[in-house]
C-alpha cells in the first residue's frame, strides 16, 4: 500500500477559501474593475462569491459535471475570473487559454483538453466558433473587456446566461487533489503541453505566494498581467484572495494608465515584467504613491532607484505554481538575482555530471516539490511528457540555467534549450519550426531568439529553401504563421539561407546563428 501524507489543505478546495474569506472580510472589497472603456466596478468579498455561487450552479445547470473541463478564452475582464474560479467552485477544470492564439492553437486546446464548452468575447467569437465547432456549448461576454462590441455572435449565448440559483449546487466533497485548472505552457516540443493543476496546487500557490510577497489585508494589488498566465493567476490573484486584500483588475497593461490608475486607488503591490518597467520608465513618477513593494524576475533592479519602490525578485515556472526561488522583503537582496530557494521546495544546482556547483559557477536549475501541492499533478493526457519532466530521483527538470553566486544568491544565466522569451511570454522555437517545415517550398527551418529593445527577444527564422523556390517564400512563411500562431509566436525575422552551421551529429548549431545576429546591427538584419 502506497501512504500519501496529508496535505496542508485536507477538507479544503477553492470553495473553501471563497467562502471564508466572504464570512470574514465580507464588504471588503475584493475585485474592482477599471475598464479602458465603459463603465468600472467593485465587488465586495460577500458579492463575488455570490457571482462565483451563480456561475457555477448555472455550470451545474447546464450538465457540466466535475472533471469536465472548459475553456476559457478572455482578455482581462471581470468575467475571466468570475469563469476562472466559477468553473473550480463547480469541480470543472477551466482551461484559461491565451488570448493572442491563433485560430489552429484553440483548435488544439479545445481537442486535446475534451472541452465541453467555451466562454469567450464578442472580438474571439468568429475565431473560437471556427476552432472548435464540436463544443457542446459557448458563451460570449456582453462586451470585449467594457467596449461595445462591433456586431452580434451568432451561435454564442451571453454570459450572463450562465446562472443559476446556487441553492441548487450538489453537495460533493472538499478534496484537494480534485483538478483545478489547466494552463498550456510552451516547452521544448511542437505542441504546448497541458500543465494540470489540483485545488491543493491553487491553495498552495496563493499561501506560499501571499507569504513570499508579505501581503496584508490592507494591500491593494493591481492586476494588468494576463488572467490566463500563473503570475496573474497565483501571484497576485489567489495571493490577494488568500490574504483578504483587493484586486484592482485592468484589460491589460497600459504605460498612460499605470499611474491615474494605482493613485485612485492607492496600490501598494503589482507584479511587472521587464516590458512594463521600461515602458513606465520614460514617464514621470508621481510622488505620494502608495507602492510598497512589486515584483519581478531579478531583485532590486536599477529602475528602484527611479521609481522609489523596492522590488522583489523570483524565479517560477507554471509546473512549480509558486516562487521557487523569491528575494525577500525585509532584508537586502542582491541586485539582479532572482533570490534564494523558497520555502517548501529544494533546489539543486548541478553540472553536467549530476553533481553539485561550486560558488560562482553556472549548472542547470532543478527542483523538488511534492507533486498535486507545490508541482503540478501532471501535463493532462500525456504520460510520456509527463515522465520525461522528471529525473529518476524525483527531480523535477526545469530546463533553466542558472548561477550559484559566490553571496549563495542564484542567478539566471540561460533558458531552457530553444526557448524564447518574447516580451514576458515562453515560446517554443520547436512550435514555431513546426509551422514553418510545413510550408510548400521549405526544405529546413531552425527558429532562434534576437534582442529585441522591447520585448527582450523576438523570433528569428533561417530557412533553407527546396530546390526550385526562391524570395517567394518569405511571404508564404509570414502567411502560415499569421493563421497557425500567436502574434508574439511569429517571427520578426525571416532568412532564406543556402545552408545552416552545423555541430555534432548534424544537429543545427543554434548558437551560431544566435552569434551571427548578435554581431549584426539592427539595419543588416533583412530576410
Amino acid at each position: 500500500m502506497t501512504l500519501r501524507p496529508l496535505t496542508p489543505f485536507e477538507g479544503m478546495d477553492i470553495r473553501s477559501l471563497i467562502d471564508e474569506q466572504a464570512e470574514r472580510r465580507d464588504g471588503h472589497p475584493f475585485l474592482i474593475w477599471e475598464p479602458f472603456e465603459g463603465e468600472g466596478r467593485s465587488w465586495s468579498y460577500t458579492e463575488f462569491r455570490h457571482a462565483v455561487r451563480r456561475f457555477a450552479a448555472g455550470l451545474q445547470a447546464r450538465g457540466v459535471r466535475p472533471g469536465e473541463r472548459v475553456i476559457v478564452h478572455l482578455d482581462n475582464c471581470p468575467e475571466s475570473v468570475i469563469a476562472w474560479l466559477g468553473c473550480a467552485y463547480a469541480g470543472a477544470v477551466p482551461v484559461t487559454t491565451n488570448a493572442k492564439s491563433a485560430e489552429d492553437e484553440i483548435a488544439y486546446f479545445a481537442s486535446h483538453s475534451g472541452a465541453v464548452g467555451a466562454i469567450t468575447q464578442p472580438r474571439f467569437a468568429a475565431l473560437v466558433a471556427a476552432a472548435a465547432p464540436q463544443l457542446a456549448w459557448r458563451a460570449v461576454t456582453d462586451t470585449d473587456n467594457g467596449a461595445a462590441p462591433e456586431g452580434p455572435s451568432p451561435g454564442f449565448e451571453p454570459f450572463g446566461a450562465i446562472d443559476a440559483d446556487p441553492a441548487a449546487l450538489m453537495e460533493r466533497p472538499h478534496d484537494p487533489w480534485a483538478p483545478y485548472g489547466i494552463q498550456y505552457t510552451s516547452g521544448t516540443t511542437a505542441r504546448p503541453k497541458a500543465v494540470l493543476w489540483t485545488h491543493a496546487n491553487a491553495l498552495w500557490g496563493a499561501r506560499q505566494c501571499a507569504e513570499n510577497e508579505d501581503l496584508r489585508a490592507d494591500d491593494v494589488h493591481l492586476v494588468h498581467l494576463p488572467m490566463f498566465h500563473t503570475n496573474a493567476q497565483a501571484y497576485s490573484v489567489l495571493a490577494a484572495l488568500w490574504a483578504g486584500a483587493t484586486v484592482v483588475l485592468q484589460p491589460r497593461f497600459s504605460a498612460s494608465r499605470f499611474w491615474p490608475v494605482a493613485l485612485k486607488h492607492g496600490a501598494t503591490w503589482t507584479s511587472l515584467v521587464p516590458f512594463c518597467a521600461k515602458a513606465l520608465a520614460g514617464l514621470p513618477v508621481p510622488e505620494g504613491h502608495s507602492f510598497r513593494l512589486w515584483g519581478n524576475g531579478v531583485c532590486e533592479p536599477g529602475w528602484d532607484r527611479l521609481f522609489g519602490v523596492k522590488t522583489i525578485g523570483w524565479w517560477g515556472m507554471t509546473e512549480t505554481i509558486a516562487h521557487g526561488t523569491v528575494g525577500s522583503v525585509h532584508r537586502r537582496d542582491a541586485p539582479m538575482s532572482m533570490g534564494r530557494p523558497a520555502p517548501g521546495y529544494e533546489i539543486h544546482v548541478l553540472d553536467e555530471d549530476g553533481a553539485p556547483v561550486k560558488p560562482g559557477e553556472v549548472g542547470d536549475l532543478f527542483v523538488r516539490g511534492w507533486r498535486g501541492v507545490s508541482l503540478f499533478l501532471e501535463y493532462a493526457g500525456d504520460p510520456e511528457a509527463t515522465a520525461r519532466a522528471f529525473r529518476e530521483d524525483g527531480l523535477f527538470i526545469t530546463g533553466d540555467r542558472v548561477r550559484l553566486g559566490e553571496d549563495g544568491y542564484l542567478y539566471f544565466a540561460d533558458r531552457a534549450k530553444d526557448m524564447l522569451k518574447v516580451g514576458g511570454e515562453n515560446v517554443a522555437a520547436s512550435e514555431i519550426e513546426r509551422v514553418i517545415a510545413a510550408v510548400p517550398g521549405v526544405a529546413e527551418a531552425a527558429v532562434v531568439a534576437m534582442k529585441h529593445p522591447m520585448l527582450d527577444e523576438a523570433p528569428a527564422a533561417f530557412v533553407i529553401p527546396a530546390p526550385g523556390h526562391g524570395e517567394e517564400l518569405s511571404a508564404a512563411i509570414a502567411a502560415a504563421c499569421e493563421k497557425s500562431l500567436a502574434a508574439f509566436k511569429r517571427p520578426h525575422l525571416i532568412r532564406l539561407v543556402d545552408s545552416l552551421p552545423r555541430s555534432t551529429l548534424e544537429k543545427v548549431a543554434k548558437a551560431e546563428l544566435r552569434a551571427i545576429l548578435a554581431s549584426e546591427s539592427p539595419n543588416q538584419r533583412k530576410a
